[in-house]
């Protein structure tokens, strides 16, 4: 998984000399937020999707749990762009993390535990291996999401994701592809790591973000490119048994990108398929990066200027 450098704390370093502590706060108490990223090839060079935006919710995660990143949006930005330039990625998957370092292991570290920041880079294909193209074959958890005002399901946080372990493990356990967690109320909520679209009769439906979900990036993405197609798309409350009668259901996420499902607890779902709706929709977002769809939102940043791309060529 290591690449030759590491952006921590400042500076670009060699990816062994990244080491913590083993009193380091977020070992203890799960006190990190965390982005996932993704760097494309594309004709115009390396390019990042959707950088701005998940820097920005880095820091909103950030301040829901009272931890200063110390580095501004731009500065954070700036070195993502650096970390792949150091690394020569054509693409990648990047990893910024802050999280509270070594100090006291007091439950809110009086002892003043500083504030680390780190961004990683690595080559990482689909997130659930050959699924992405034929189809996951999924199941609905026992495990269900934390309700409303327990832990905060909108900040992307290290300590949230022991739920998501919890469903993953156990649909690994039980031969599934991956997990489907309901909400408090019985309601579907979302994936171990991936938010949830349903096709009914050609209209999206997809859990609202009070479901317990972290209202993810990607997630965004595609009620962006729905409305582009002219797709109908509709947030609401969907019960466990709307998977069964639906005609397609994908998942999406930074990792897992539009990735089809095609049967939930060993019932198929349509044709047993990726679905037309979920096709022209992985379509439309793989063609931002081979230039097949127009970037109209402004999405990609650019590692290399334009200047340095033609010089280079």
């Amino acid at each position: 998984m290591n690449t030759p450098f590491v952006w921590h704390n400042g500076r670009i370093k060699p990816w062994a000399e990244a080491n913590v502590h083993v009193s380091t706060h977020a070992l203890h108490y799960g006190s990190s937020v965390f982005e996932g990223e993704r760097v494309y090839a594309t004709p115009r060079g390396p390019a990042y999707f959707r950088l701005a935006d998940h820097t920005r919710r880095l820091f909103e995660s950030a301040r829901v749990y009272e931890i200063d990143v110390g580095y501004s949006e731009d500065e954070i930005n700036a070195a993502c762009l650096e970390l792949i330039r150091a690394n020569a990625m054509p693409s990648a998957y990047v990893r910024p993390i802050v999280f509270r370092g070594a100090g006291g292991l007091g439950v809110l570290a009086k002892d003043g535990a500083p504030v680390e920041v780190a961004l990683m880079a690595m080559a990482w294909g689909a997130y659930l291996g050959e699924a992405a193209e034929r189809g996951a074959d999924v199941c609905v958890s026992s495990w269900h999401r934390p309700a409303p005002n327990t832990i905060p399901s909108w900040a992307k946080a290290g300590g949230n994701y022991l739920s998501s372990q919890l469903i993953g493990l156990e649909a690994r356990r039980n031969g599934y592809d991956e997990g489907i967690a309901l909400g408090h109320g019985g309601l579907l909520s979302e994936g171990a790591g991936e938010n949830i679209f349903l096709v009914k009769r050609g209209k999206l439906l997809t859990p609202p973000s009070s479901a317990g979900i972290l209202a993810g990036i990607t997630r965004d993405s595609v009620l962006a490119l729905a409305a582009d197609l002219g797709i109908a798309v509709e947030e609401r409350e969907l019960p466990r048994e709307a998977l069964y009668s639906a005609d397609e259901v994908f998942m999406t996420g930074t990792a897992a990108e539009i990735t089809p499902v095609r049967s939930v607890d060993r019932k198929a779902i349509g044709k047993g398929a990726p679905g037309p709706v979920t096709q022209q929709l992985r379509q439309a977002f793989f063609g931002l990066f081979d230039g097949r769809t127009e970037d109209r939102h402004g999405w990609l940043s650019l590692v290399h200027s334009e200047a340095t791309t033609q010089e280079a060529a």
